[in-house]
Parts: C-alpha cells; sequence; structure tokens
C-alpha cells in the first residue's frame, strides 16, 4: 500500500498557523536535546484564576500540585507530562492542569521523571510510581481519598500513564480512571517503516523510531512488562478510560486498536478521534476551538466518573 505524504490542508484549519511554526527537531542528537530541555525549563508558567501552583518534593519526589480555591471532590489526578520520553516538563501543562483543577475542583498532581536515553526504561516509570504513592502518602495534606486517584498523560506521558495502571493493577491497586491524550502506546508503530512517507506533522515516524529505541534501551525486541502498554495481552479489569487523538496523528491507529481492545477486555473506554488534529494540539495550540473542544470532552467525561456513586 502507497502512503501519500501529508501537507498543510490535510490539518484542521485553525490549527494550521500553529503547524506552521512547528519544526521536526532531530532529537536523536544529544545537543538538540539539551537545547530543548533547557528551553522547557525556562517556560513562563502559566496562571488559572483560582488555582494555586506550587512544585513541593515528598520523599525525593518532585511533585507539582494545583490547587484550586474550591475543592468539590476528594478525587485526585495524578498527570504526566509528554515529550516523546526525551524532553519535556511538568510546567508544559500548567494549563491543562490548573484549568482541569478549576473545572472540577479537583488537587491535581503532575509528576516528574527521568528522560531518554540517559535513563531509559525503567526509570520513568519507575519515577511515575513514586509519584503516585507520594501522592497517596499527602492525603491527609491534599484533603483527598487515597482510593480515588485517576492516572492522565499526554503522548508519551500517557503512555507512561497506562502502563503505570497496568503496574499498579497488577500490584492489587486500581486507579479511579485513566486520561490519555494522544498516548504513545505502541512500539511497533515505530518498526513501520511504510509510515515514514507521511511525515506526520509534529511528530513523525523516524522520530517516533528514535524515541522508543532510546526509551527501550537493549530490551526493544523483547520490551519487558509494563514497558509498552499496547503488548500488554490481557487487558481485564483496567479502570474505565477516555483515549482522544487527532485523525492525523501518527499515534491514531495504535491508539484505536488499544481502545477497542480495552473495549473487547470489558473496560468502559470512550475514544475521541479529532478531525485533522495533529500530535500535541492541546499544548501548542491550546486556545484554538479544536483544542478548547477537545479538553472539554475530555473534562466532560472526566466529571462523569467522578459523579459515578462512589466517586465523587
Amino acid at each position: 500500500m502507497a502512503y501519500e505524504r501529508m501537507t498543510l490542508d490535510d490539518v484542521a484549519e485553525d490549527l494550521r498557523g500553529a503547524v506552521r511554526k512547528m519544526p521536526h527537531l532531530p532529537f536523536q542528537f544529544s545537543l538538540v536535546r539539551r537545547f530543548a530541555r533547557w528551553g522547557a525549563a525556562r517556560m513562563v508558567a502559566k496562571t488559572v484564576r483560582g488555582v494555586a501552583v506550587e512544585t513541593v518534593e515528598r520523599n525525593g519526589v518532585p511533585l507539582r500540585i494545583y490547587r484550586p480555591a474550591e475543592t468539590r471532590t476528594k478525587a485526585a489526578l495524578l498527570w504526566i507530562h509528554g515529550g516523546g520520553f526525551l524532553i519535556g516538563t511538568p510546567s508544559q501543562n500548567d494549563a491543562l492542569c490548573a484549568e482541569t483543577a478549576a473545572a472540577l475542583g479537583m488537587i491535581v498532581v503532575s509528576a516528574t521523571y527521568r528522560l531518554a536515553p540517559e535513563h531509559p526504561f525503567p526509570a520513568g516509570l519507575d519515577d511515575c510510581h513514586a509519584a503516585w504513592h507520594a501522592l497517596k502518602g499527602m492525603a491527609g495534606e491534599l484533603g483527598i481519598d487515597p482510593a480515588r486517584v485517576a492516572v492522565g498523560g499526554e503522548s508519551a506521558g500517557g503512555g507512561l500513564a497506562a502502563t503505570l495502571v497496568q503496574r499498579l493493577c497488577d500490584e492489587g491497586e486500581r486507579p479511579l480512571a485513566q486520561w490519555l491524550f494522544y498516548p504513545m502506546l505502541d512500539d511497533r508503530t515505530a518498526a513501520r517503516r511504510e509510515l515514514d512517507a507521511i511525515d506526520h506533522p509534529v511528530w513523525h515516524n523516524a522520530a517516533n523510531r528514535n524515541a522508543w529505541r532510546c526509551y527501550l534501551g537493549g530490551s526493544a525486541n523483547a520490551p519487558p512488562a509494563h514497558a509498552v502498554a499496547a503488548r500488554r495481552a490481557d487487558l481485564a479489569g483496567l479502570p474505565p478510560a477516555w483515549i482522544g487523538v487527532g485523525s492525523i496523528d501518527l499515534f491514531a491507529e495504535e491508539d484505536r486498536a488499544y481502545a477497542d481492545r480495552l473495549a473487547a477486555a470489558g473496560v468502559d473506554v470512550t475514544f475521541v478521534e479529532v478531525p485533522g488534529g495533529a500530535h500535541g494540539f492541546v499544548v501548542w495550540a491550546g486556545e484554538a476551538p479544536t483544542s478548547r473542544d477537545f479538553v472539554a470532552q475530555a473534562t466532560g467525561w472526566l466529571a462523569g466518573v467522578l459523579a459515578e456513586p462512589g466517586n465523587g
């Protein structure tokens, strides 16, 4: 099957201006990664009225906490930022996390984790696992119920969120929900060289292949348990899931397949595909109508989970 290269016409109209400014950076080079990390660390924090943001450390685990002025639920959300396992910082999702906290009256905590290739699997997942337990350990301080914590994330952070949920369930814990924005779920997509010709906007398959290689290190041929969400054979018993992705995102096919497998395993799942949505659009075009509608759908779903008997 021949694949055609994507053009700007494939992108949702209100995202095109931002897409034009999004370069394909060669993250296989350490200098580029260091520069991107340096820039991310100096991002100006976005503020949302009525939400206090602070970074704390508990037992050596850095956590970025978003506290709404008015809490309306004892549930909480552990959020995991994206960046292809290679770059990124919790502050890049300040607007989304703070707006979620305000909209739902809920404490949101964003995890910090070590990045590949300097720290391949399981370092990043271990750090998210530690953040989960640190958050629950702060339940009294935060005024939350440690039995009602959802896990969410975007891109690589969405992949980490999905694998964290799997690991926790295997350990006898069950998060309240999984809230996944265009998650990076399947390393086997990167092996499909025919996808290289499409040259997806923002994140293409060559970048994807490098990212998975860096993250999996020497285990790329036979990833261990909890390394790759889509590799898990049995998805039964996982918590309800919301999965959203753009139609022109490299991850659209793998995200849809994972949603279908969750549903087949009896998991309550909602899958949303945004026409013309390129990868990561909530981060780099957060004010576009496409992004606002996407976030509203996601937030509405999470509000519904919280409203269920025993979950509020």
